[in-house]
């Protein structure tokens, strides 16, 4: 049995929009210069609060936090407006629905999203049924820290050395480095190619199609 654990923003759907439209309604209520789309890509997958420290180029503190607590807020009321978008990458849809067919692979998330975001796409997409096992920002410590992996494995049974972390982000790569499960980067999301690759990706596939032969 194998278990393929997805990250979910710049892996299963691209929220960078969404992400980057909080992000600078945050910073510049807050009076602070707005980051830019390249650095706001550059830190999805963190939780809020690092991800907030990282932008601000200093230690993690108070304010982070509390800055972290008011993005929550407009982001919370992005998903009202009729813009809001958080579309699955092509052919995403269709490997989760194969993997799902399968009886030799089981599918979990990891991410730095929260529950209730990873919830919404789930019923989004009609993924609920699929993802027996979920590690987000509410539960673990941020990646690359190793619990989310480690966790979803003991909650499954199945050993690191059979699971697959699949994710953009170079913390997907080091986080599943560092918990012994095999790291593949995706290269349609937000990190590039040779960053996943110097931080300990075992491959990086282009398509979603390309992860059935690599498992296999």
């Amino acid at each position: 049995m194998k278990l393929v654990l997805f990250d979910c923003d710049g892996t299963l759907v691209d929220s960078a929009d969404i992400i980057h439209g909080s992000m600078v309604a945050t910073f510049r209520e807050a009076g602070l210069p707005e980051p830019a789309m390249e650095a706001t890509k550059g830190i999805i997958g963190l939780t809020l609060d690092l991800a907030i420290a990282s932008l601000l180029d200093r230690p993690l503190d108070a304010e982070c936090g509390r800055l972290a607590e008011r993005y929550k807020e407009h982001f919370i009321a992005s998903r009202h407006l009729p813009s809001f978008s958080e579309p699955l990458y092509e052919g995403i849809a269709e490997l989760i629905e194969t993997l799902a067919g399968r009886d030799d692979v089981l599918i979990g998330m990891v991410t730095g999203k929260s529950r209730r975001g990873v919830q919404r796409v789930l019923e989004t997409y009609g993924f609920e049924r699929h993802f027996v096992t979920i590690r987000t920002a509410d539960d673990c410590p941020s990646k690359p820290h190793p619990a989310m992996v480690l966790e979803c494995c003991a909650e499954t049974g199945i050993d690191t050395a059979s699971t697959y972390v699949i994710g953009d982000a170079v913390y997907d790569m080091q986080m599943a480095r560092s918990a012994g499960a095999r790291a593949i980067g995706v290269s349609w999301g937000y990190h590039n190619r040779d960053g996943l690759l110097a931080t300990g990706a075992h491959a990086v596939i282009a398509t979603p199609a390309e992860l059935l032969t690599l498992i296999d």
